[in-house]
């Protein structure tokens, strides 16, 4: 699952993951209906874009593992977010991805995650 108010970076998340044999279930552009599509997709894994209006992708992070603690998200970042990187993994994020998406460092830290989850 994608989770991206930018439309241009949750484009090149699915493509990306696509490209590594991902399959993308779902997408939403905030933190508020990220938690509803979670509970209804419960998708293997959720990138989760850190800054958004509305609710933020901390805040959506320790909701969605509030309720489904053994959920993987992987923070989507930019460089200078460091402290809410910090944040979203004491949230209990499993890792980030730094903006520019490219599907190596995609592919890396899935790697690293892997056994959390299924292709």
């Amino acid at each position: 699952m994608v989770v991206d108010d930018s439309v241009i970076a949750a484009t090149k998340l699915r493509v990306a993951l696509e490209s590594l044999g991902h399959r993308v279930v779902g997408s939403t552009d905030n933190g508020t209906d990220a938690l509803s599509l979670y509970r209804d997709l419960r998708p293997d894994f959720v990138t989760m874009d850190i800054v958004m209006p509305d609710m933020d992708g901390v805040q959506a992070t320790r909701q969605i593992l509030g309720e489904f603690p053994d959920a993987v998200v992987i923070m989507v970042t930019s460089i200078g977010q460091e402290k809410m990187v910090m944040d979203a993994l004491k949230a209990g994020a499993v890792g980030y991805i730094l903006k520019p998406i490219k599907a190596d460092s995609i592919s890396s830290t899935l790697e690293k995650l892997a056994g959390r989850f299924e292709n």
